[in-house]
C-alpha cells in the first residue's frame, strides 16, 4: 500500500535527504510548452477562445462567461443550509486571523529634519483562481477572497471552470461562498485559459459579454494542476503570482505514543486530493509504522475515493521513512519541507517550535490537516514541492507592497552631501553628487 525508506543507522545530510524523500513528479516545463499557445490565443481573441478552450476541456460551452448577477444573487439560497452555516463560520475565522495579518506603517526619523516612512499598499485588482477538476474548493474561495479583502484590494475577480451539468456555470457552492463574501465578479473559467484572461484581459465576443469582458488583473493566486501553475509560470512578471502550486503533501512526524488511526486517516485525507497527492509518515516507532500501514489497507478499502487514494499512497512520492529517534526525524521533515506537517508526538509544541521549513504546522492530534483545510482560521493556500524552504502560504501580504517615502528638509540634506558626493564619486556616477550639490 505505502513503501517504506529506512535511514535508520545513518544520518544523511541534507543534500543526501533531498535526494533520497520521495516528492511527486511535476512537470512545468513540459506543461509550459504545452500552454503557450492557449495564452496566446486568449490574448488574441478574447471570450471567443474562452468559450472554443471551454468547449474542448470541459465538455461545455458557456453563454455566460461572466455570472450573471442574478444566478449570484439566488446562489446562496440554492445550497444546504448547514454548508452556509459552515462557510459562514470558515470565513468569519479565516478573516479574524487575517485581520492580525495586516501589518503597519512606521515612521523612522534618521536625523533631525531626516524622515523614512514605509506605508503598506493593497495593489489594484487581483485574479483568485479556484479549482473545479478532481473536486470543487469553495474553501478556497474563503482563503483567497479574505486574504484579499483582509489587504484592503479594491476589485476581486473569481475564476472556476464551467461544469457540463451545470450549464456551464461554475459550481453552485463556489458561486454561492462569492456571494456569502461579496464578490460580484465570477467567470466560468478554468485552466490555462483562465490564468490567460486575468493576467491579458478579454475583449467581448457575444452580446452578453460587452465590448470587454474582462479587465487584466495585478496578481493571480489560488492552487490549480499543473497546467495552471505553468500558465502562471509564464504570465510571471506581466502579473504578480502566489506560487506555482503542485499536488498537495502531508508529512507527519509521529513517535510511539502517536494513534496510528489518526495518522492513516490523516495519510488518506490529503491521499484523496489527487492521485499525485503526496503522504509522508516519518517515525522512529517500527510499530507504530507497521499498525498505519495495516489501518491504510482498511481505510483505502472504504473511503469513497479509494482509487484516486491508493494510487496516491503507492506513488513514489508517499512513503513510510523510518529513524533512528525524533532528533533524526527533525532533520527529515525540515529538509522535506512539507506543505502540510503535523506534529503527534510528546511534546508536540515544543517539537514544532524547531521545525525551520514547512507550509503549516498542525500539533498534536487534535489539529488534524483537515482542520486547517477548513475551520482552523489559517490559510490552507500553502507552498509545495519543497518551496516551504523560502515562500509562505497566502496570507494578506500576498497582496501587499511595501512603499517608502523619504522626506528630508534642506539642513538634513546639508548635513549629509558630502557623504553622498563621495560615495557616489567611489561609484563613478558624479552626476548624483552634482544633484545634491545642484541644491546649495
Amino acid at each position: 500500500m505505502i513503501s517504506r525508506i529506512d535511514l535508520r543507522g545513518r544520518r544523511p545530510s541534507r543534500r543526501e535527504l533531498l535526494a533520497e524523500l520521495p516528492r511527486a513528479e511535476f512537470d512545468v516545463e513540459h506543461a509550459a510548452a504545452v500552454v503557450a499557445p492557449i495564452l496566446e490565443d486568449v490574448r488574441t481573441r478574447g471570450a471567443a477562445a474562452l468559450r472554443d478552450l471551454a468547449e474542448r476541456f470541459d465538455g461545455v460551452r458557456p453563454a455566460h462567461l461572466r455570472v450573471p448577477a442574478d444566478v449570484l444573487a439566488g446562489a446562496t439560497a440554492a445550497i444546504d443550509p448547514q454548508v452556509r452555516e459552515a462557510l459562514e463560520e470558515t470565513i468569519a475565522r479565516v478573516r479574524r486571523v487575517h485581520a492580525a495579518q495586516v501589518p503597519r506603517d512606521f515612521t523612522v526619523e534618521v536625523a533631525p529634519g531626516a524622515q523614512v516612512r514605509q506605508r503598506w499598499l493593497p495593489v489594484r485588482r487581483v485574479g483568485l483562481y479556484v479549482p473545479g477538476g478532481l473536486a470543487v474548493y469553495p474553501s478556497s474561495v474563503v482563503m483567497n477572497v479574505v486574504a484579499a479583502q483582509e489587504a484592503g484590494v479594491g476589485s476581486l475577480v473569481v475564476v472556476s471552470p464551467p461544469q457540463k451539468d451545470r450549464d456551464g456555470l461554475p459550481d453552485p457552492v463556489v458561486l454561492a461562498t462569492c456571494a456569502l463574501l461579496g464578490v460580484d465578479e465570477v467567470y466560468a473559467a478554468g485552466g490555462a485559459q483562465a490564468v490567460a484572461m486575468l493576467a491579458y484581459g478579454a475583449d467581448g465576443s457575444d452580446d452578453v459579454d460587452g465590448e470587454t469582458l474582462c479587465e487584466p488583473v495585478d496578481v493571480i493566486t489560488g492552487p490549480g494542476n499543473v497546467y495552471v501553475a505553468a500558465a502562471k509560470r509564464l504570465v510571471r512578471g506581466l502579473v504578480g503570482i502566489d506560487s506555482e502550486a503542485g499536488p498537495t503533501e502531508i508529512a507527519i512526524l509521529a513517535d510511539g505514543t502517536a494513534d496510528p488511526v489518526h495518522v492513516a486517516a490523516d495519510l488518506v485525507s490529503q491521499a484523496e486530493h489527487d492521485p499525485l497527492a503526496a503522504a509522508v509518515l516519518v517515525t522512529p516507532s517500527v510499530e507504530l509504522a507497521g499498525a498505519v500501514e495495516a489501518k491504510l489497507v482498511d481505510l483505502v478499502e472504504v473511503t469513497a475515493n479509494r482509487d484516486r487514494v491508493a494510487a496516491a499512497l503507492r506513488g513514489t512520492q508517499s512513503a513510510i521513512v523510518l529513524v533512528d529517534d525524533l532528533e533524526a526525524g527533525l532533520d527529515v521533515v525540515n529538509a522535506y519541507g512539507a506543505e502540510h506537517l503535523e506534529i503527534q508526538t510528546v511534546d508536540a509544541a515544543a517539537w514544532a517550535d524547531r521545525v525551520t521549513s514547512a507550509g503549516a504546522i498542525f500539533v498534536g492530534p487534535w489539529s488534524p490537516v483537515s482542520l486547517g483545510d477548513y475551520m482552523a482560521g489559517s490559510n490552507h493556500v500553502l507552498p509545495t514541492g519543497g518551496c516551504a524552504h523560502f515562500s509562505s502560504g497566502l496570507g494578506v501580504h500576498s497582496f501587499l507592497r511595501a512603499v517608502q517615502v523619504v522626506e528630508y528638509d534642506a539642513d538634513a540634506l546639508a548635513a549629509v552631501a558630502d557623504r553622498v558626493v563621495a560615495l557616489a564619486d567611489a561609484e563613478g556616477l558624479p552626476a548624483h553628487g552634482e544633484a545634491v550639490r545642484a541644491r546649495f
